[in-house]
């Protein structure tokens, strides 16, 4: 019996280690261009989900990117180093109730995300108020 405990024990934590999460680096990508964007890192601190810009890899974008469109502290903040995803809390396979910015028009939506179920290397995130809705999918990158 204790070996029954056991085994089942050690199987429930490989699984878990070697599951899909969100916590990774992704590849935004402009869904007209194809042009790669961005990096994101997603990161877990205090049981909540953010989304912090690594990289901003846009070619039409200036050497230092600013989010000239945003308001009060984060008015000219550079972009690479941001958090733009904020507050995100795990609810089964979807992460929801956070925010996200688009540092584009400097606008925040609430936000959700979560892997596809087809290829867990792909991310839905998920922007939205009231009934109007964007999602893009973002590359995890490897």
């Amino acid at each position: 019996m204790r070996l029954l405990i056991t085994f089942a024990l050690f199987l429930f934590a490989f699984a878990k280690a070697y599951s899909q999460d969100i916590t990774g680096v992704w590849k935004t990508v402009d869904e007209e261009s194809g042009i790669v964007k961005s990096h994101v890192e997603i990161f877990e601190k205090d049981g909540k989900y953010y989304g912090k810009v690594l990289k901003v890899l846009d070619p039409a974008a200036p050497d230092i990117p600013l989010c000239v469109n945003c308001d009060g502290n984060l008015k000219d903040a550079p972009i690479e180093g941001l958090v733009i995803i904020n507050n995100l809390e795990e609810k089964g396979k979807v992460y929801k109730n956070g925010t996200v910015l688009d540092p584009e028009n400097g606008k925040s939506y609430e936000c959700k995300i979560w892997l596809n179920e087809d290829n867990p290397d792909l991310l839905m995130v998920r922007g939205y108020i009231l009934f109007l809705y964007r999602t893009q999918t973002w590359l995890r990158l490897k």
